[in-house]
């Protein structure tokens, strides 16, 4: 078995990332951001000043310094993202360096695969900037008796109708936009590539759907003003085809705490899927 549970607590070394007003312009378009989204989508409008959407974290510093290089080796056709959660310590600036140290903080055992939890910690002028927390599910890596990780219901909505929806629909080319902020796997490009994982067709970045549903909760709950926008967190439940439509539920449980999920549908008509659940949104 090629992944070392024993990898629990390995560190990356620090290294610094950064970023800039187009870098931050390119991911907003990238997850769907246009002409109603000025603030995020533009540089120059008539008092509009640039805005940073909260889940750009995710973005910054891809594929360099991260602990899974110190977890063994795993076959990239069979992973797929399964949860992420994002903190924001303070809004995203449009521009800047940040010190990233990523850490290996759980590896469990689901049988036929195993799941591997990394956490990575941004620092900007000496102070933290945002905390993501990733999970990765890699099929056929399981078996080796180890611990199952945590399981069971978490961040279940109330029983009663959502108290906001919001709805969204990807472009048919959607994934080849959002592969230009960092992760240009070609699962999400590649036919050829993507029947080697098991799918009829590319799918889209789990955390190009994430995007979206940030959009949502952000103009639904925060006025799309990112300064209000603390966490949030959800697993990947299912895939996205590009040129579905995405519908945000959110049922507000206290003062500052939404449970949200997130479904898929063919853009013209079809059946609903749940991508997105577990959802949690703290704001101001």
């Amino acid at each position: 078995m090629p992944i070392n549970p024993d990898a629990v607590g390995s560190t990356s070394e620090p290294i610094e990332a950064s970023w800039n007003s187009k870098d931050a312009l390119l991911y907003a378009v990238g997850i769907g951001a246009g002409h109603d989204d000025l603030p995020f989508t533009t540089e120059n409008s008539n008092d509009t000043e640039q805005l940073v959407y909260p889940t750009f974290p995710v973005v910054v510093g891809w594929g360099r310094g991260s602990a899974m290089g110190k977890i063994g080796s795993f076959n990239p056709a069979l992973l797929v993202h399964g949860q992420q959660a994002v903190t924001l310590h303070r809004p995203i600036p449009i521009e800047g360096t940040v010190t990233l140290t990523s850490k290996i903080i759980g590896i469990y055992d689901k049988g036929s695969a195993a799941v591997v939890v990394s956490e990575t910690v941004a620092v900007m002028d000496g102070e933290p900037l945002y905390t993501n927390v990733g999970s990765s599910f890699m099929r056929g890596e399981g078996g080796w008796g180890g611990d199952r990780g945590p399981s069971g219901p978490k961040n279940v909505p109330p029983e009663r109708p959502c108290d906001q929806k919001v709805t969204y629909v990807t472009d048919r080319d959607q994934a080849f936009v959002y592969r230009l902020s960092g992760d240009r796997n070609p699962l999400h490009t590649d036919p050829a590539f993507a029947a080697m994982g098991g799918f009829d067709t590319p799918i889209l970045h789990g955390l190009c759907s994430y995007g979206f549903t940030a959009r949502a909760l952000l103009s639904a709950l925060c006025d799309n003003d990112p300064a209000r926008f603390q966490h949030i967190e959800g697993r990947f439940a299912s895939p996205v085809i590009p040129g579905d439509a995405l519908t945000v539920r959110m049922w507000s449980t206290e003062s500052g705490e939404a449970m949200f999920t997130t479904s898929a549908a063919p853009a013209g008509g079809g059946d609903e899927r749940v991508v997105i659940d577990q959802g949690l949104v703290r704001h101001g």
